[in-house]
């Protein structure tokens, strides 16, 4: 069966983006969420598919709770001894003492010696 177009060897199109001359061969179909848009594009003009824009597209099972959890041995006092570390070495202003404050803050200051040669 006979093809019912020419080769298009030497065939001219203009970019449906930027509006410059091109090989039509040159030009590329631009694609949006997987479909085809029939836009031709220049090398320059032309982008891959984003793929940020198939988000939705497929299923996603990412569980994130634990089924038949089981709290920890210490306890609910233990579990929540926590120390926190800002303004600037322990708790700070704690008015209502709910959490304990064993931090503490050393530091050392030394000497710097400039030797010339």
């Amino acid at each position: 069966m006979a093809n019912r177009f020419a080769s298009a060897k030497k065939a001219l199109g203009i970019c449906d983006v930027c509006g410059f001359q091109y090989k039509l061969r040159q030009l590329k179909d631009l694609t949006r969420k997987g479909q085809n848009t029939h836009i031709k594009a220049c090398p320059e003009c032309w982008n891959p598919d984003q793929p940020q824009l198939k988000l939705g597209e497929f299923p996603v099972n990412d569980p994130q709770a634990i089924r038949d959890p089981r709290s920890d041995i210490g306890g609910l006092v233990e579990s929540r001894d926590t120390q926190w570390g800002w303004n600037p070495v322990g708790v700070g202003r704690d008015t209502y003492g709910l959490t304990p404050n064993d931090l503490v803050g050393t530091g050392v200051v030394g000497t710097v010696t400039v030797t010339t040669s």
